[in-house]
């Protein structure tokens, strides 16, 4: 087997790094022509193309991915071997870049990540956006996983897979109170309401038992974001409906108590990935053990 030209793959590593072969040109003080004839040397060898043209962008394959974290990871070597020598070893990590919704739980995605947290072989990447854009960011190689409380939709020609890992309750909440056990849903025709918005599975579910008890509530606030609707359970007067592991701490504390769990309506959380001829282990592992606790609930 012959042994990879590592001008090729400097080549290449500055190429993906720029996105843009004229720039990577004009810092390499080389001709396009030139530069590009390197890179084609390189995916021969490797037997995969490493780039592909999106309108005048270039956006790397799943290859190509793989290749710039192994080329990072060779040309931080030197920098490694400076440190060694001068007493500051660093170590060697492989990386994970995990997208969430905005709006998802935190003690969610920590249950998540936790086996991975505090390793120092990893380096986990999280970014937080909508469900378009970390999907986008997930077709282009950009993160390895999506995490979501909504499966993307099947068939035959999407490479997107959905992983069910959870299945929470979902409960109303609220600050401690002395007095007759919370009647549901009866005792909603008086009392003030905080809720997700409209865009969550959730709220439709419960929108619709409401409905068919003939409840109009009042509704205090409408909140797209977990993070925000837990801040607003705390300090509100009102009864919140989230699932009881956005407010687990609260709960804990005894900051916040249960006054029911509502029937027939639970939280799926998923995570999203893209089949890949190359998988990451880390995410395979993660899977698995996320898989594994689903299961024996």
């Amino acid at each position: 087997m012959r042994n990879i030209n590592f001008n090729h793959l400097r080549y290449f590593w500055a190429v993906a790094h720029e996105g843009s072969l004229t720039r990577a040109a004009e810092q390499m003080n080389l001709s396009q022509s030139t530069l590009s004839v390197q890179i084609q040397k390189l995916e021969h060898q490797m037997g995969h193309p490493l780039f592909e043209r999106v309108g005048k962008k270039l956006v790397l394959t799943e290859a190509g991915q793989i290749a710039l974290d192994y080329a990072d990871t060779v040309f931080k070597a030197g920098d490694e071997l400076l440190s060694t020598l001068q007493g500051r070893p660093m170590a060697n990590r492989q990386v994970l870049r995990v997208g969430a919704l905005t709006t998802l739980s935190r003690n969610f995605q920590l249950e998540f990540l936790r086996p991975l947290v505090g390793r120092a072989d990893v380096e986990l990447i999280v970014r937080s956006g909508n469900t378009r854009d970390l999907l986008a960011q997930l077709e282009a190689h950009e993160v390895d996983v999506v995490l979501s409380n909504s499966a993307v939709p099947q068939d035959a020609r999407t490479l997107l897979r959905n992983h069910l890992l959870n299945e929470q309750p979902v409960s109303l909440v609220g600050r401690p109170r002395s007095g007759s056990k919370f009647r549901f849903p009866e005792d909603l025709r008086a009392e003030p309401l905080l809720l997700p918005s409209l865009d969550s599975d959730i709220r439709v579910a419960f929108d619709r038992i409401l409905e068919r008890a003939g409840i109009r509530p009042s509704i205090l606030a409408e909140v797209d974001d977990m993070a925000m609707l837990r801040l607003l359970a705390r300090e509100s007067e009102g009864v919140t409906l989230v699932p009881p592991i956005v407010v687990r701490d609260e709960l804990e504390a005894g900051i916040l108590v249960e006054y029911c769990r509502i029937p027939e309506v639970t939280e799926r959380f998923y995570a999203i990935v893209k089949k890949r001829r190359f998988p990451s282990q880390l995410l395979i592992d993660l899977l698995d053990i996320a898989g594994a606790k689903f299961r024996t609930l």
